[in-house]
């Protein structure tokens, strides 16, 4: 029973570093996430040079990142940026929370050990089983918020939901129960690999920095990274999960809006049902907007994956050093 408290405290350590550095993450990146959605829920192109190429005529609502973040700033000021920050908070504090927790406990059971420097050691394929399974774990624990964090950033001025509880109302009225979980098959599809790719290149870059670190200073205990490189792996982890997975999330956002109200200028809505399941809508997309269609949104969203992986993973390891040390 001696090794029960310390379980405990783990538990407790992984789960509030996780919520501390997932709303850390969140909040900082937050314009990017509202620009790159606004980008995958809008049917039209998002570049000016494709309207050129297919000679349309009615102007996209966005066309570019610059030009979206000076749209978004003219119109809605710079509250704009944090459009359905609530709910993201919401949503990314017990994910990160139960996300980290699930991925100790699943090392641990792999490695045989609780202690982190054990964890270090373990393939690279139970790195990737590890972030996976965590990231299942968090995402149907979460999913409702992430829902109407994507519904309520994706709307403009003005305003068709005012607030969390008016857009809930309105989803449980139109779609029941379910709707609250619209979208959460591709959403599973995408994080498996994501999660997989992004706990397990993180794990990867650890340990080649700390092989190098160890030839660098030519000392075969120089295990410990410095924040700026525990910076760049979480960095180079977040950009490659973010590139594999892209199109999967813009399946994820078009179920997660279809049907619900939105101002005609921010473009064609998307009707109830307009896609029967998760291969229909990646056909539909790549019928009527090709191939672009599907990596709508990946210059904001990779420019966003990037610092935000490396803010989560920078935030965790230190305020998961600084618990343990004040609870030790």
């Amino acid at each position: 029973m001696e090794g029960e408290p310390s379980q405990l405290r783990r538990a407790f350590v992984d789960a509030s570093a996780g919520a501390i550095s997932g709303g850390i993450s969140r909040t900082v990146t937050s314009p990017l996430d509202v620009i790159k959605i606004r980008f995958q829920v809008q049917l039209e192109p998002t570049s000016s040079w494709t309207l050129l190429r297919k000679g349309l005529s009615t102007p996209s609502k966005y066309t570019g990142m610059l030009q979206a973040g000076k749209d978004i700033f003219r119109e809605e000021g710079i509250q704009g940026f944090w459009r359905g920050n609530v709910p993201a908070l919401l949503m990314v504090m017990p994910y990160t929370a139960i996300q980290f927790t699930v991925l100790h406990m699943f090392k641990t059971f792999a490695s045989g050990s609780s202690k982190t420097e054990n964890h270090n050691s373990l393939s690279p394929y139970l790195s990737y089983a590890s972030g996976a399974f965590a990231g299942c774990a968090a995402t149907v624990g979460s999913y409702p918020f992430d829902l109407l964090r994507t519904i309520l950033a994706s709307q403009g001025e003005p305003k068709v939901y005012p607030n969390m509880r008016s857009a809930l109302g309105d989803i449980l009225q139109t779609r029941g129960f379910r709707g609250l979980y619209a979208g959460l098959s591709p959403t599973l599809v995408e994080i498996i690999p994501y999660a997989g790719l992004q706990f397990g290149t993180y794990d990867t870059f650890k340990r080649w920095t700390m092989a190098w670190n160890r030839r660098q200073y030519s000392n075969p205990s120089a295990e410990s990274l410095s924040s700026f490189q525990l910076f760049l792996c979480g960095l180079s982890a977040g950009t490659c999960a973010k590139l594999v997975c892209h199109p999967l999330d813009v399946v994820k956002k078009r179920f997660q809006i279809e049907g619900l109200q939105r101002h005609p200028r921010y473009g064609a809505r998307l009707e109830h049902r307009a896609y029967k399941n998760m291969s229909d809508a990646m056909r539909r997309i790549l019928q009527a907007e090709g191939w672009a269609g599907l990596y709508k949104g990946i210059v904001p969203s990779t420019v966003k994956a990037a610092p935000a992986g490396a803010v989560t993973f920078v935030a965790y390891e230190l305020t998961s050093d600084w618990l343990e040390s004040i609870l030790t």
